[in-house]
């Protein structure tokens, strides 16, 4: 295998034989987002946020470390530079075809990292006062992350989005309510 290659391997997607690149789940992430249309870094990464936040965060270095091994892979091809000698992507036909072999594979586990519940994990050597001010915090940042979700479902309510999108928003809606009502149970000290 060359360097930036990766490893392919073979699934059954309607019946037709595709490559099952083992794409990480960013980088299937970037190709799924590539799908809609090309898009420089910067964009996908406003793109990740608006589509995916919900349940998914992609960062900027994450972005610019997985495309230069999707362009290598065959995955990816870069156009002409644009502003700011921003390079925008596009999928390849060999892309589509690791991106639909990834869908085809078995999703796996959730593994939910959440650092108010590790922290939580250690309550007992939280001080009375450092509980509460996690409690206070987590209560506030997950109400704002409840109204961002909120508007976010009315937007695509509104104009008419993708039935998936708004979906996945409505997600975001459910597990901020869910977490909110988690956080009550919690003594406060």
């Amino acid at each position: 295998m060359r360097p930036g290659q990766l490893p392919v391997t073979w699934s059954t997607w309607q019946g037709l034989a595709v490559p099952a690149a083992t794409l990480n789940s960013t980088s299937a992430a970037l190709l799924g987002l590539l799908h809609e249309e090309p898009m420089t870094g910067g964009q996908l990464v406003a793109a990740a946020t608006e589509r995916l936040g919900a349940f998914w965060t992609l960062t900027r270095s994450q972005v610019y470390r997985e495309l230069p091994g999707l362009a290598a892979a065959g995955y990816v091809r870069s156009g002409k530079p644009g502003p700011r000698s921003a390079l925008p992507y596009a999928v390849t036909p060999a892309g589509r075809r690791a991106f639909t072999g990834w869908l085809s594979q078995p999703a796996g586990l959730d593994n939910p990292r959440n650092p108010v519940l590790l922290r939580l994990g250690f309550g007992a050597q939280h001080s009375a006062e450092q509980l509460r001010a996690l409690l206070s915090s987590a209560r506030a940042e997950h109400e704002q992350v409840l109204a961002d979700h909120k508007a976010a479902v009315g937007r695509l309510r509104r104009g008419n989005g993708e039935m998936f999108a708004l979906a996945t928003a409505e997600f975001g809606v459910a597990y901020e309510r869910a977490v909110l009502k988690w956080l009550d149970t919690i003594p406060p000290s």
